[in-house]
């Protein structure tokens, strides 16, 4: 995921991109990052520090001590806070394409209830849906 959103560091190389992309990527370069990774050595973007391993204390403290959202991207990530208890906001985005694999994001054994707070239809068929966790 991070190898990915790192191009977003470089805002002349977004140009071509819609303002909502142009939009997203300002505020990725301006947050603070923590990328867990085993093999990543040192993070090529700004305001990053590399972990190796998730701690769920002390991402709860982080989160204890945060002024505004955290946010977690990928998979095998999510899936950590979700096991940990860390998620209070549930972000989706259903994009009308059929895989058939991957990762999956929810934990074999994840039961949450949850309450609906926003939804949004997308003229592509995309559909955005916020939950709060009840």
């Amino acid at each position: 995921m991070y190898e990915v959103m790192v191009s977003w560091e470089h805002p002349d190389a977004l140009t071509d991109q819609p303002a909502f992309i142009r939009d997203f990527a300002a505020i990725w370069r301006a947050a603070e990052k923590v990328v867990y990774s085993r093999t990543l050595e040192q993070p090529s973007s700004d305001r990053t520090r590399v972990e190796r391993r998730f701690d769920p204390q002390a991402v709860g403290a982080m989160k204890s001590a945060a002024i505004g959202d955290l946010s977690i991207g990928g998979p095998r990530l999510a899936a950590e806070a979700i096991k940990a208890g860390l998620v209070d906001e549930w972000q989706l985005f259903f994009v009308p394409v059929l895989i058939g694999g991957g990762t999956p994001i929810f934990p074999r054994a994840a039961r949450e209830r949850l309450a609906l707070s926003e939804q949004r239809r997308f003229g592509s068929g995309t559909v955005f849906l916020r939950y709060r966790t009840a």
